[in-house]
């Protein structure tokens, strides 16, 4: 058995992985990256990249029902789902071709099969055809991501249920979609196929949807969703799931002591993740995982085995697209550029592409009063928003937490018409450690949906 010597070895070809596989090459180092699917990871496959794109689909759907409000005649609309589909496989096509062309440009060698580790440093790769290689290298980098985790329900072996991934190859809008989760998976396809047609019903097992939202936050979500149509079922727990006639579901949930079932044409189970790791054999390599199967890092990205890093969704950080990527970038700088750059060091946020968009960044007051911090908090609903109310898009409510002592912006939510993008305006303003005043006297264009944080800044509710 002959081993191949590299300067880098990468697993897994993710936003985090691919990227980096590259800088390394770039400078120099021989590196072998290793996927065993697809390049790109989960946001070009199976995440960001197809579901953002039927969001885009099932939004066009829901103005065009709309468009009597704006005074336009449309004819009865209906949804292709197959044509809706076939867009967001072209969409996923041209970003992994992309993906693939810049690491085959960048001098990397892409091996398409199965690793695992056979020893510190060591990697036997089972490649797609059947052979096995094997690798070694003093600096190995993981990325090899996470995937739907399946809920310990009594029978959910035994029916046809949907994940996140599945559910996009759907070719018809279900009858009745049951989906199991209020998070943001579940939430997001929910709306989407309210908006294509199907009945849908979201059972969640805590007391609020979104639980790591404030209660205001998440009580204004569901009174949107209510009033797409969507049936929410809190505090319920999903206790068994059986196959119904015509291949459909029967769920039986228990809500305190009462227990219903609930008959659908399809079960989508949209509660959780959990990392690629278990094929790693990262015993042998000296690399710790939690009880989850994550593996711990520091603040700079380094596992409990020398020279060897986890990035991306495996290392039990938010799992978020950008903070892979900027994982990638925090490697980058501290093993190419002779930097120090550590996690702690960025502000992270994230949008859920519900409609209207909930953006979120920083400490959600419910946070930062559990930390004893003084805080002042300014709230306001959309419908106060000229913007918004000009494209009759007022629906959601802005909020933001404030130091009460030095004025410093600490966090902020905006469920509203492109709330992802108004918050990244406080993202800025956090990362120059402006006080909320600059926002609130600053002058922004008007009508733009920017100059709601004037009046957002103007209206503290809470000191």
């Amino acid at each position: 058995m002959t081993t191949e010597r590299y300067d880098a070895i990468v697993i897994g070809a993710g936003q985090a992985g691919g990227p980096l596989s590259t800088a390394l090459a770039g400078s120099g180092r021989m590196t072998a990256l290793v996927e065993r699917e697809h390049v790109g990871g989960t946001c070009v496959n199976e995440g960001c990249t197809p579901s953002k794109t039927m969001v885009a689909s099932a939004r066009v759907a829901y103005l065009a029902r709309r468009g009597s409000d704006y005074g336009v005649r449309t004819e009865p609309v209906s949804v292709d789902v197959e044509t809706v589909r076939r867009r967001k496989r072209a969409m996923v096509e041209s970003f992994r071709t992309g993906s693939e062309s810049r690491i085959a440009e960048g001098g990397v060698n892409l091996l398409d099969g199965e690793a695992r580790f056979t020893g510190p440093k060591e990697i036997a790769v089972e490649l797609a055809g059947g052979e096995t290689v094997h690798l070694s290298a003093d600096l190995i980098i993981l990325n090899v991501g996470a995937r739907p985790a399946i809920p310990p329900i009594d029978g959910i072996e035994d029916v046809p249920y949907l994940n996140s991934t599945t559910i996009m190859e759907l070719d018809t809008a279900p009858e009745h979609l049951l989906v199991l989760g209020g998070g943001y998976v579940g939430l997001e396809f929910a709306q989407m196929f309210r908006r294509f047609g199907s009945e849908v019903t979201v059972i969640q097992r805590g007391k609020q949807l979104l639980s790591r939202e404030d209660r205001d936050i998440a009580e204004e979500v569901a009174k949107i969703l209510g009033e797409d149509g969507i049936e929410i079922l809190l505090q319920t727990d999903a206790q068994r799931v059986e196959a119904a006639g015509d291949g459909g579901v029967r769920l039986t949930v228990c809500s305190g002591d009462e227990e219903r079932q609930i008959t659908g044409s399809h079960l989508l189970v949209g509660s959780g993740r959990t990392p690629n790791t278990d094929l790693l054999n990262l015993k042998v390599a000296g690399v710790e995982t939690d009880e989850q199967g994550y593996v711990p890092v520091n603040e700079r990205l380094e596992t409990s085995a020398p020279g060897v890093y986890a990035l991306g969704d495996m290392n039990g950080g938010p799992a978020y697209t950008h903070v892979s990527y900027d994982d990638f970038r925090v490697l980058r700088a501290n093993l190419l550029e002779g930097g120090d750059r550590k996690t702690t060091d960025r502000i992270t946020p994230y949008t859920v592409f519900i409609d209207p968009q909930l953006g979120r960044v920083g400490l959600s007051e419910t946070q930062a009063r559990e930390q004893g911090r003084k805080i002042r908090v300014a709230k306001m609903p959309m419908s106060s928003v000229a913007r918004a109310l000009e494209t009759d898009e007022p629906r959601g409510l802005m909020k933001a937490v404030v130091d009460a002592e030095t004025g410093e912006i600490l966090g902020g939510a905006v469920l509203g018409l492109e709330g992802g993008e108004v918050t990244a305006m406080l993202q800025i303003a956090m990362m120059g450690k402006l006080p909320y005043t600059a926002l609130r006297d600053g002058v922004f264009s008007h009508p733009t949906l920017s100059e709601s944080l004037n009046t957002l800044f103007g209206s503290f509710t809470d000191t």
